[in-house]
């Protein structure tokens, strides 16, 4: 059998989770995992979200900078499968591409770690938060209007340094990206998804392909079927609110016995204003989780109208 390549980005976070996925797919395979980088070997691939490193993602291009060179070479055949984190992928999704697989999901709730500091009311007045995110931005002068909302990027080692070093007093990250990198003990304490919303789809890898590849045995082996479900709802929401690096959007889905519960909101830049929907959903299916994201999101945008765009335009 020929090596089946899988695409990723090279940042540590990347690289640890295509490497989960890898073993995965070996061992789906029949292979022995420890022979993961000769049977399916790590093809990594620069994108424009990793070079730029000194604006927000809209100044630049917005979230499919951290995609579309991977697109393109799983569109050209130089490799066979890539792994995203599934927040950075734009709703929209590439002809000739699909979701191949969506593999069990991480906490998707946003972190809070500070060397001093407990939580975001611990924070005295007009302290330096760091964050990239919008929506992080917005929900947290929602919270605590005072504070001065630092822009950090980088890789999540980039961003604990900057936090060392004195650039900010506190940081928001995903929970996710810190636990799999075994770094959960810079946690101090976590932003309750029910109160403000994950971006849609946190916490989850995608596993894209082309769409000729679609039920390959060794991509259905890794399929969760709930995170599934929840990812849709999610993603019809960010679809129907058209959201982006411009818009800072919320969703968050979760599943109890035969029900869906899922929480979509907008807020402003300077988190004065929100804009909220929540409903449940019995017994859901991929199309009807989507269906539901996308009512509660154009009723969002019906309800806030040109107010929902905060950036560029």
């Amino acid at each position: 059998m020929s090596k089946l390549k899988i695409g990723t980005r090279g940042s540590k976070l990347a690289l640890t989770q295509c490497g989960w996925v890898q073993r995965q797919i070996v061992a789906a395979m029949g292979d022995d995992p420890a022979r993961a980088d000769e049977v399916a070997p790590l093809v990594i691939i620069s994108t424009a979200g990793d070079r730029i490193q000194d604006r927000r993602l809209i100044e630049a291009g917005g979230k499919q900078l951290f995609t579309k060179e991977i697109e393109d070479a799983l569109l050209r055949g130089d490799i066979d499968l890539a792994v995203h984190s599934l927040k950075d992928m734009p709703a929209a999704e590439i002809p000739g591409l699909s979701l191949g697989a969506i593999p069990v999901r991480e906490d998707p709730r946003d972190a809070f770690l500070s060397p001093k500091y407990a939580s975001l009311a611990d924070l005295p007045h007009g302290a330096k938060l760091g964050t990239a995110s919008l929506r992080r931005q917005a929900q947290a002068l929602n919270q605590r209007p005072d504070l001065d909302i630092v822009m950090v990027r980088g890789n999540v080692d980039t961003r604990l340094k900057k936090l060392e070093d004195g650039l900010c007093d506190a940081l928001l990250l995903a929970s996710a990206g810190l636990n799999r990198l075994g770094l959960s003990h810079h946690i101090k304490s976590y932003i309750d998804a029910d109160l403000y919303a994950s971006a849609p789809g946190q916490g989850a890898l995608a596993i894209q392909c082309r769409t000729e590849d679609l039920d390959k045995p060794w991509l259905l082996a890794l399929h969760h079927e709930e995170t599934y479900l929840r990812i849709h709802a999610e993603r019809g929401a960010l679809e129907a609110l058209e959201a982006s690096c411009r818009t800072a959007v919320g969703a968050y889905a979760t599943i109890s016995g035969d029900e869906m519960h899922l929480f979509v909101e907008a807020l402003s830049a300077d988190g004065k204003t929100r804009w909220q929907r929540r409903d449940t959903l019995k017994h859901p299916t991929s199309q009807t989780a989507r269906d539901l994201g996308l009512r509660l999101g154009e009723e969002i945008k019906a309800e806030a109208g040109p107010d929902l765009i905060q950036i560029g335009g």
